[in-house]
C-alpha cells in the first residue's frame, strides 16, 4: 500500500508541476507579445490601450480593466513559480487525505485562491497606474518620468525589506507545511480561502517590489524576469542569508543616487 501511495504522489506531483508550469509559459508568453509591440510602436498598445504621451484622451472602463488584466497576467508570471512549494505539498495532503478516506479537494481551487488574491492587487496597481498616468508621471512606454517619484518608490521598497511585517510575511511563504496544517479548512470553500490567505501574505511580503515595475518599466522582461528569480530565491534560501536585507540597502541606495540626479529615472 505504502508504494502504492508513493507512486500516486510522485504522479501528482507531475501533473501539477506541468499545470503550473504551462500556467506560467503562457503567461510569459503573452508578456513577451506585448513588451514586442511596445518596443515596435514606441508606445503602449497592450490589452488595447494606446498611450502617446500626457494630453491624451482618457480612458476608458474597458481600458483599465484591460490593464487589470495586463498586470494580472504579470503575476501569474512572476509570482507562480514561487508558489509552487505550497502548492505541491497541499497536493500531497489532498492526495494522502484521498488515500485514508477523508474529504479532499482538487489543487485548482487552490491555485485559483491564490490567483485571486493577485488579481486584487492587480485591479489596484491598476488604478494606481492609471492616476500616474492621467498626472503625466508616466512616459508612453509606462516607465516613472519623475525623478522624486522613482527615488521613493525604490527608497520605500528597500525601508520595507528590513520591517516586521515583510519577516512575517516571508515567513510564513517559507514555511508551507506548518501554514497548511495550522489553517486547514475542508471543503472547496475552504481550499479557495487558503489560497486567497496564501495570496495575501504573498502580497504582503512583495507588493513594493512589484510596484517597482514604475521605475525600470512595467514592460521591462529584463526587470521582471530579474525580480522573480528573486522572490524565488528570497523564499527558498537560507534565512541566514540575508537576501532580503541586502537588497534593501541596494535599493535604498538605488534611491538615493537617483533623487541626487546621479542616477535619472528612464522614462
Amino acid at each position: 500500500m505504502s508504494t502504492l501511495l508513493a507512486s500516486a504522489l510522485n504522479r501528482d506531483r507531475w501533473v501539477v508541476l506541468a499545470g503550473l508550469a504551462g500556467l506560467t509559459l503562457l503567461a510569459w508568453a503573452y508578456m513577451v507579445q506585448e513588451a514586442r509591440e511596445l518596443s515596435l510602436s514606441g508606445m503602449c498598445q497592450c490589452a488595447g490601450m494606446k498611450m502617446s504621451g500626457p494630453d491624451l484622451h482618457p480612458w476608458s472602463a474597458l481600458s483599465l480593466l484591460a490593464l487589470g488584466c495586463m498586470w494580472a497576467e504579470m503575476m501569474v508570471a512572476m509570482m507562480l513559480p514561487s508558489a509552487t512549494p505550497m502548492i505541491l505539498v497541499f497536493a500531497r495532503l489532498n492526495r494522502q487525505r484521498m488515500e485514508n478516506h477523508q474529504p479532499y479537494v482538487s489543487t485548482a481551487v487552490f491555485v485559483l485562491g491564490y490567483l485571486g488574491a493577485w488579481a486584487g492587487f492587480s485591479a489596484l496597481v491598476a488604478a494606481a497606474q492609471w492616476g500616474l498616468h492621467g498626472a503625466a508621471l508616466l512616459s508612453p512606454n509606462m516607465v516613472s518620468q519623475s525623478r522624486p517619484l522613482g527615488a521613493a518608490l525604490l527608497m520605500a521598497a528597500g525601508i520595507f525589506q528590513w520591517t516586521p511585517l515583510k519577516h512575517a510575511c516571508l515567513r510564513h511563504c517559507r514555511s508551507p507545511l506548518s501554514f497548511l496544517l495550522n489553517d486547514w479548512r475542508e471543503g472547496r470553500r475552504g481550499a479557495l480561502i487558503m489560497g486567497l490567505r496564501h495570496g495575501s501574505y504573498c502580497i504582503g511580503c512583495c507588493w513594493l517590489l512589484m510596484v517597482l515595475l514604475f521605475v525600470a518599466g512595467v514592460m521591462n522582461l529584463w526587470w521582471i524576469g530579474l525580480l522573480t528569480m528573486f522572490v524565488l530565491a528570497e523564499k527558498l534560501a537560507p534565512p541566514a542569508w540575508r537576501l532580503g536585507q541586502v537588497a534593501g540597502v541596494i535599493l535604498i541606495g538605488w534611491g538615493i543616487l537617483m533623487l541626487s540626479g546621479h542616477v535619472l529615472p528612464q522614462g
